[in-house]
């Protein structure tokens, strides 16, 4: 609902949404500002607009941005209302009822007048004041009635008092004036800055939906940061408290340093473009609309710039564009959130519209923000996000998981409406991030998602092609940790991976030279449709040829399939994949009991990976909780029958990840097995064990060397398989010119390397 330039100065109307009543005020042809807190007029007209309109809950003051104060605000506003009605209509307040006797009239007159002007004009716009002022005349009055001789004076005198001292205790019990009075040490009649402590109005631009809040909170500054958004840049303050455990995300987007010329460009650009739906076609690449709709938006906003007589430098135009689009065919600011590289999922609760947007932050864990989206605004992106992915989301289809991809980022999209979500829809956005987690990012210090004999356990069970589920709750990094696998298999190896949404970092891997084929299978809470069941694509992938087969998630019935190129290809490939579980039995009860795998197929795993937040105090920590083998000789239960043998496990006093007595002597059926078809490694536990031991120092080095030089490319994906290139061209060339693999040799030439590799990076 948009107001008309044309209306009158504090022109307003009413609606509803939802359960909330909006009373929405035009300020655009108003002289003073739209500011309650700040414009003494501004709240004297408020007060009498909600003395014509009861019920209210929310109140938006409209002048090029939209200034809108919720049910906690308006609230207050609505006793003081009450409360000015009582005094300025009741009888026992009025000069007739107190002026009794016409000779004390001299003595009284110009107290009453200042008193009926504070009660019926001070109180509307300035209510601390009025209580303030108020106080003071019965100091002062209290003082004349000392001095008053004649007996029918001072009668007079006291009732007037009576009624002051009423009136103020009155005034004094507005919950208003008590927020205000703590902080009332330093006030001085007429300073308007003590209600900035009270209300604070959301704020966003006509031409947006999103509201924002822009004042700091009074609260600790944790941190503060700067991100690009391609050549924008948005501002992030971290505000903890000492009262509250919440922590709040602050952002503060390029949109809100634009001059109120460049709002009217923007706002009259959207009121055009919003003339055009893009239609489903459009949709089918979005990265081609976006490319189309920013040059029309830029043509747009120039021409009417010229027709305005305003001249933008054209990085500017290029800024609104940006703008126009966001807020048009784009997802508004969550796109800026999904932009920060250090937010990891991105949550919009239903009732739309009373919640922030909820995030998860690498540093900071949960985190509210100061963004509030709206009901038209979540809806248009329902809309987009059924045009992009094809796929319903309705009362009949209330689930829709798809994948968006905007220039900066890459994230899952997980969409819900009624019935399941009964109050409004609701959205999880999981932030990919821009490369591949690799092993020496997950070693370093400030993550230490896992250690360097972890990450050598691991890179040495994935050369010699395991079979690996890598298990877990939501968030604990279960699909970045099988996202870097990818980045430790042979660059000559063809890799096929299979998903319902595309979350592993395919294109970037391809990027890197990989032999990839992504395909992509229908999800198993969608409606039946077009897409291929996943137990089909699973399948089809053991007609490709020989390949590594990854499997983004084991949800359901797929997992039978997946267990049979388990099967078929544990002697000649990695498959691996991922699954919803805290345990090894765990992982075991999810599969057999509840998905329907047999007992003998859930043998074709090999290694399960536990991985799981760690709490302490406040914080969440992810980490490798656990390296687990599945033996084979077992019949009914694992657990019992010591099917599971841990290798590696987490100890919490130490924060690492421990080698356990059976990996430390070597009692490994499954490290045996795979040893048994290396001819250097064949019944050798030293060889294989020293083999682990030189793929973690070769990791530590890499972190090291990010450690001496700062240069964090080192740690990235790009690296990171260059450097896995060269540890294996330089171990063949070891073993082809001694005959054996002498890890030592390796180790050095590998640092060697490494040494001669950072000092021309560092001098590029």
């Amino acid at each position: 609902m948009v107001l008309e330039k044309s209306k009158a100065c504090f022109e307003y109307e009413t609606y509803h949404e939802g359960e909330n009543k909006i009373l929405k005020i035009s300020c655009e042809n108003c002289s003073f500002p739209p500011s309650i807190e700040y414009s003494d007029i501004c709240m004297s007209k408020v007060i009498d607009t909600l003395q014509a309109v009861t019920g209210v809950t929310t109140i938006i003051l409209s002048q090029q941005r939209e200034y809108q104060y919720d049910y906690d605000q308006v609230s207050l506003l609505n006793e003081l209302v009450s409360v000015y009605k009582h005094l300025t209509q009741e009888e026992r307040f009025s000069y007739s009822h107190l002026v009794v006797d016409p000779l004390h009239e001299r003595y009284i007159r110009s107290s009453y007048a200042q008193f009926q002007r504070l009660i019926s004009k001070s109180l509307k716009e300035d209510p601390f004041a009025a209580f303030v002022e108020l106080k003071r005349l019965e100091t002062r009055e209290k003082i004349k009635l000392n001095s008053l001789i004649d007996a029918r004076h001072a009668a007079s005198q006291r009732k007037f008092l009576t009624v002051l001292d009423a009136v103020i205790k009155t005034i004094e019990n507005i919950k208003l004036i008590k927020h205000l009075m703590p902080l009332s040490h330093d006030y001085k009649v007429g300073q308007r800055e003590i209600y900035g402590n009270i209300f604070h109005p959301t704020t966003k631009p006509d031409f947006m939906f999103t509201k924002l809040l822009t004042e700091f909170p009074e609260g600790n500054l944790e941190d503060s940061y700067n991100f690009k958004v391609g050549e924008d840049e948005c501002e992030v303050n971290v505000f903890s408290f000492d009262d509250n455990v919440k922590v709040l995300y602050h952002l503060t987007p390029p949109e809100f340093i634009f001059t109120e010329e460049e709002y009217e460009l923007l706002d009259d650009a959207k009121r055009i473009m919003s003339e055009h739906k893009p239609s489903k076609e459009e949709f089918v690449d979005p990265a081609r609309m976006r490319e189309v709709f920013f040059n029309i938006g830029k043509d747009m906003l120039t021409d009417l710039a010229q027709h305005q007589n305003l001249r933008i430098k054209d990085e500017k135009m290029s800024q609104l564009a940006q703008a126009l689009l966001r807020h048009t065919v784009g997802f508004g600011l969550i796109e800026l959130l999904l932009s920060d590289p250090k937010v990891q999922d991105v949550n919009v609760n239903s009732p739309n519209g009373a919640l922030p947007v909820f995030i998860v932050h690498q540093d900071y864990g949960d985190c509210y923000t100061n963004i509030y989206p709206t009901i038209l605004e979540v809806e248009s992106w329902a809309t987009k996000l059924r045009l992009i992915s094809g796929r319903p989301l309705d009362e009949a289809n209330p689930i829709l998981d798809t994948e968006l991809k905007v220039e900066g980022f890459t994230s899952r999209v997980s969409a819900l409406t009624a019935p399941l979500s009964p109050t409004g829809l609701a959205f999880s956005f999981r932030r990919h991030r821009d490369f591949p987690w690799t092993f020496p990012l997950y070693m370093q210090p400030k993550i230490r998602f896992v250690d360097a004999i972890g990450a050598g356990l691991l890179s040495f069970l994935i050369e010699n092609n395991a079979t690996i589920l890598v298990a877990g709750t939501r968030s604990s990094g279960k699909t970045s940790l099988l996202g870097s696998f990818l980045t430790e298999i042979m660059r000559r190896a063809r890799i096929l991976t299979i998903e319902d949404t595309f979350e592993l970092p395919s294109e970037s891997i391809r990027k890197l030279g990989y032999n990839i084929e992504s395909l992509k299978v229908a999800s198993a809470l969608s409606a039946p449709g077009s897409e291929v069941d996943p137990s089909i694509g699973i399948r089809s992938t053991l007609r490709l040829g020989d390949s590594a087969i990854f499997v983004g998630e084991v949800r359901s019935k797929e997992a039978i399939a997946l267990f049979e190129a388990m099967r078929v290809g544990a002697a000649a490939n990695v498959v691996a994949g991922t699954i919803h579980a805290d345990s090894p039995y765990g992982v075991f009860d999810r599969v057999v009991n509840d998905i329907g795998v047999p007992r003998t197929s859930f043998k074709a795993i090999d290694i399960i990976v536990i991985a799981n937040p760690v709490i302490s105090g406040l914080k969440k920590y992810k980490r490798i909780l656990r390296i687990t083998e599945v033996r084979k000789e077992w019949e009914e239960d694992p657990l019992r029958e010591n099917g599971f043998v841990d290798l590696m496990v987490y100890n919490p006093v130490t924060d690492k990840l421990e080698i356990t007595d059976e990996l430390r002597n070597g009692n490994s059926d499954v490290l045996k097995r795979m040893a048994g078809r290396v001819k250097e490694f064949a019944g050798d536990w030293d060889a294989v064990w020293n083999n682990i031991l030189l793929r973690a120092n070769c990791k530590q080095a890499i972190v090291d060397a990010f450690s001496e030089t700062g240069d964090e490319n080192i740690l990235e994906a790009e690296f990171v398989v260059k450097a896995n290139d060269i540890f294996r061209l330089i171990s063949e060339k070891v073993k082809t010119k001694s005959g054996k693999t002498d890890t030592d040799k390796i180790l050095f030439e590998f640092k060697e390397w490494l040494r001669k590799e950072s000092k021309k990076k560092q001098e590029e």
